[in-house]
């Protein structure tokens, strides 16, 4: 089983500035905008470098969304960040009417999604963020596993023609794929071969699932890990062949159990393959005050409950 290494905690929303600003430097195309929270989306090397590219719209999130529309329409390419509870649900009607039904070409940039938000509790833990989005046409929803990645992701997500929906999260988590990856949206990363099942994660449940993964091995399960961090469009070719090897499958992510990457694959799996499965999720329920880290293991997103359900899963298919 491939081991991967951890480089050191780094938070997301950092590889997000990180990719904006060496955007910045090699496509003069890119602008960026924001809703009164630069220094929680680390925009500021970019707004240090290109302030003339940088729009602040303050607390007007339906606003801004309507300028990137603009900005799009006039062949920029917008980035617009602010946290994934008003990227989505504050500001609906305008994604769906001037940016997915116009098919314009702007980046929405959300941070701050999922439980791991942690302290500021179930207000702004968005959990419905990757259901609102992907059931948009046109729009493509990505999210990445790790600092690197998202870097990459924030890079390739300038080169896809189209809407994208990029989210990313809060705390420093391990960083663990490489600095020089190059980022294929809609093409699933496999980082461990296995053969009893698969599991397929996205974001901060990436680690948890290579985690549980080494568990697994421990006991003779071998597991398949797979980083689906494209959503839309879903890798279809991918997750069929890794479930007609392993014949189980769990899923794992940071989002609510309805509309979220499992059930994405569970009505992939419904049509071509029926297959014993598991969903690890947030099961209809909010989120609430707490350390990030003790959130997932109350709501069941951490390692050990990945394994646990491996094991359920493998009982099921030997019926």
């Amino acid at each position: 089983m491939k081991k991967y290494i951890n480089s050191g905690n780094k938070d997301t929303r950092s590889g997000f500035g990180e990719g904006l600003y060496e955007l910045g430097k090699t496509n003069p195309r890119v602008v960026a905008l924001c809703a009164d929270l630069t220094d929680s989306l680390k925009m500021g090397k970019f707004i240090q470098e290109h302030p003339q590219r940088f729009f602040q719209t303050g607390i007007a999130e339906a606003n801004m969304m309507g300028v990137a529309a603009g900005l799009a329409s006039g062949g920029a390419i917008p980035f617009a960040g602010t946290f994934a509870v008003f990227a989505t649900g504050r500001v609906y009607d305008q994604v769906r009417q001037s940016i997915a039904y116009s098919n314009k070409n702007v980046k929405i940039a959300a941070s701050h999604a999922g439980l791991t938000l942690g302290e500021d509790g179930a207000t702004h833990q968005m959990l419905e963020d990757i259901g609102l989005m992907k059931m948009l046409p046109n729009m493509t929803v990505v999210v990445p596993c790790d600092f690197n990645q998202t870097k990459a992701a924030t890079i390739a997500a300038a080169q896809w023609e189209g809407p994208v929906y990029l989210r990313f999260g809060r705390p420093k988590v391990p960083n663990f794929t490489p600095e020089d990856q190059v980022f294929e949206i809609g093409k699933a990363q496999i980082l461990t071969d296995g053969s009893d099942v698969t599991i397929f994660a996205i974001g901060h449940l990436v680690w948890k699932a290579l985690e549980a993964a080494e568990t697994l091995a421990q006991e003779g399960i071998s597991a398949e890990v797979i980083n689906l961090h494209t959503i839309k469009p879903l890798d279809t070719e991918a997750i069929l062949k890794s479930v007609a090897k392993t014949r189980a499958v769990v899923t794992a992510e940071e989002h609510m159990m309805n509309g979220g990457m499992g059930d994405s694959i569970a009505q992939l799996l419904s049509r071509f393959n029926p297959t014993p499965m598991e969903i690890i999720a947030v099961n209809d329920t909010f989120g609430e005050s707490g350390k990030p880290e003790e959130l997932l293991v109350k709501y069941g997103l951490d390692a050990p409950h990945i394994v646990e359900s491996v094991k359920k899963v493998i009982a099921r298919k030997a019926l």
